[in-house]
């Protein structure tokens, strides 16, 4: 029995683990969305920037 609630409590940490490496990568993955989103809207203002004066 000990060995079965051994298997049980590995298990779990490995899942516990697991899912905050995914929840990490999510929050990564955020970080870049938003960098692009601000990278964009900054070319979006010089190019309008350039363009008014022209």
């Amino acid at each position: 029995m000990s060995h079965l609630i051994h298997d049980l409590v590995n298990d779990r940490i490995q899942t516990l683990h697991r899912e905050a490496e995914e929840e990490r990568l999510a929050l990564r993955l955020q970080r870049v969305r938003r960098a692009q989103r601000k990278a964009q809207k900054a070319n979006d203002r010089l190019r309008r920037a350039l363009l008014l004066q022209w």
